[in-house]
């Protein structure tokens, strides 16, 4: 008999914790997650396009060089993490990848006009990550059982 309802129990309580206990858990684990990345996501900063024209031994290309804002200054520069560059001639230089940008910063400092990067628009997707962080954070907390 002891075995009877040792084996009733155990199955009472496996149901419990597989159809109750865990999901939430894994729910509570993916809403965190979720939470961290949209709030990353927020908290990256502008993204923009700068172009300038390089001129060497009487030729010359457009340098397209893809910046991120890290500081703005009072006097009007933006203190910019170079992402990626490219020239538009690519006969002009041959230099590509990390090498590139060790020559775009060198040549362009650390520090760009801020009006004269074009910067990507970045409203309307904030407004959305926006959104969805204010759903995840009304969300029911009766389902976690807190």
């Amino acid at each position: 008999m002891i075995i009877f309802w040792t084996f009733v129990i155990g199955a009472v309580l496996g149901y419990v914790f597989g159809h109750y206990i865990k999901p939430n858990y894994r729910l509570q684990k993916v809403l965190k997650e979720l939470r961290a990345k949209s709030i990353a996501a927020l908290e990256e900063g502008n993204k923009g396009v700068y172009k300038t024209i390089v001129t060497e031994h009487e030729q010359s290309s457009e340098l397209v060089v893809e910046v991120q804002e890290l500081a703005v200054t009072q006097s009007g520069l933006v203190k910019v993490q170079y992402l990626s560059a490219y020239y538009k001639n690519p006969g002009f230089r041959t230099k590509k990848g990390e090498a590139l940008l060790r020559e775009v910063r060198d040549l362009l400092g650390e520090y760009l006009p801020l009006e004269e990067i074009e910067w990507y628009e970045t409203t309307e997707r904030h407004e959305n990550i926006k959104k969805y962080l204010h759903t995840l954070d009304t969300y029911p907390k009766k389902q976690f059982g807190t």
